[in-house]
């Protein structure tokens, strides 16, 4: 974690929390039974699940599905160093805990650009001694300035694995989506690995969902077509079972029908 004068100068560049208006980060701590969220937050959450109650499905699935393939990726696939991009509010089974549960010298560095986020990251996200785990307050349509700081605490030209779970809809177009998530990867070794998760636009009840959240003030999704999900793991070697619902993506357990099964859509594939 940055500490001393680098701290201190992140806290000064870092704004003001705006209770007022809802955040992604913290109208998903509330649809996941968090405490670290507003009531603009809880009122936008409200809303949104009112319209399509299946996206707290969604958002349990999502945390569900990072558990499983970060483990993947220290198991099996080898990788001891992750870019967690738009990680949210800390909870159980962060990226760092999962990772450094099998390999203790793992090392994290997360992105978001809530200062809720922040604050709270620099009070929990503390790793394993024989790793480091670190945090950017920094917006993922920043993806020089993302790898440039990432160095501090990763070393780029060996594997890592960037993780974009629940972020790219943030980003209003989907060819400036496409941009980001290749320069991201472009920035990182040969056999790094992209893992991603997104919300999909199969079901209207969720479209109309993200329409009220812009409408109380939140900032809606960006809900993708399959093709679209495709395309953002172009030049890539996608991992079996490929770019599927969230729940299917390699379950552990019979798959049981959810709203996240027609909603959402996750992968995993390697930089060859």
């Amino acid at each position: 974690m940055a500490d001393g004068a680098d701290a201190a100068e992140e806290q000064r560049d870092v704004p003001l929390i705006d209770s007022s208006v809802p955040h992604s980060a913290r109208m998903w701590d509330f649809w996941l039974g968090g405490k670290d969220n507003y009531e603009a937050d809880r009122r936008a959450g409200e809303t949104a699940r009112e319209a399509y109650p299946g996206i707290v499905d969604i958002a349990r699935t999502s945390r569900e599905m990072l558990s499983r393939a970060v483990r993947f990726l220290v198991c099996e696939a080898g990788v001891r160093q992750f870019l967690d991009v738009g990680t949210g509010l800390p909870t159980a089974e962060n990226t760092h805990e999962i990772a450094q549960k099998y390999a203790p010298e793992s090392r994290i560095v997360y992105v978001d650009n809530d200062p809720l986020v922040l604050t709270h990251a620099r009070a929990l996200l503390v790793g394993a001694r024989e790793g480091a785990t670190d945090y950017l307050h920094a917006d993922v349509r920043e993806p020089q300035s993302i790898l440039e700081n990432a160095e501090r605490t990763l070393d780029l030209s060996r594997p890592v694995a960037l993780i974009l779970f629940g972020i790219v809809g943030h980003i209003d177009e989907h060819a400036e989506a496409v941009s980001i998530v290749r320069r991201l990867m472009s920035g990182l070794a040969a056999g790094s690995y992209l893992a991603l998760y997104t919300g999909t636009d199969a079901d209207p009840a969720l479209v109309e969902a993200e329409r009220r959240i812009g409408e109380n003030g939140g900032t809606p999704y960006r809900l993708s077509n399959p093709e679209q999900v495709n395309e953002l793991f172009s030049g890539l070697e996608i991992i079996e079972p490929g770019v599927v619902p969230g729940p299917q993506w390699r379950p552990e357990g019979p798959v049981v029908d959810s709203p996240a099964k027609t909603a959402s859509l996750g992968g995993l594939a390697r930089k060859p």
